[in-house]
């Protein structure tokens, strides 16, 4: 499971939750797979929610599902972070979040010199369309100009670990040895 990837002295998932909480984003969900215990041991006294996606051959869209009944029915919108991409810095994560308080009808998209990254941030009426079956390329698409990409200099959006080289790379980035 690329969650539990060793980076340094923590897993993946680690340091995704570290970026998240260290920008000051207080309400955290972690949608992990039936049957993931050791990613849930892996997130024992960080602060965040869990909730369990029971369909193990989802889509992504089903996990946000999930994760949407755990999230504070306040937030104006819900930031959705991937696992794999641990490189992005809580700096990244305030930037989206206060472009999000200025332009709370908007998708906001991170761009790293011209390539669309991650995290996304859904205006919360946007996200809950995934409730209606809808995905979240299709909430995007259909979202009639409201989306804005927001340059940043955080190349930690664009990589991922989807491969094994992925995962060397990330490790080179952090100054780590790669195996």
């Amino acid at each position: 499971m690329k969650q539990l990837l060793p980076l340094a002295d923590r897993p993946a998932i680690g340091h995704c939750v570290e970026g998240i909480s260290s920008s000051g984003i207080t309400d955290l969900v972690v949608v992990v797979g039936q049957g993931s215990d050791e990613v849930t041991a892996a997130l024992q006294g960080l602060p965040v929610k869990i909730a369990v996606n029971r369909n193990l051959h989802s889509e992504m869209a089903e996990s946000v599902r999930v994760g949407l009944r755990r999230i504070d029915p306040a937030s104006t919108g819900v930031m959705v972070c991937l696992c794999d991409h641990p490189l992005i810095s809580a700096d990244t994560f305030r930037s989206i979040a206060s472009v999000h308080l200025a332009e709370p009808e908007k998708i906001l998209i991170p761009l790293y010199k011209g390539a669309r990254g991650h995290p996304t941030l859904f205006p919360a009426r946007l996200i809950r369309r995934v409730h209606e079956g809808m995905n979240l390329r299709q909430i995007i698409t259909g979202a009639d100009g409201n989306v804005r990409h927001i340059p940043v200099s955080d190349e930690g959006v664009v990589l991922d670990m989807d491969t094994m080289e992925d995962y060397r790379l990330v490790l080179e980035k952090m100054g780590g040895d790669a195996l």
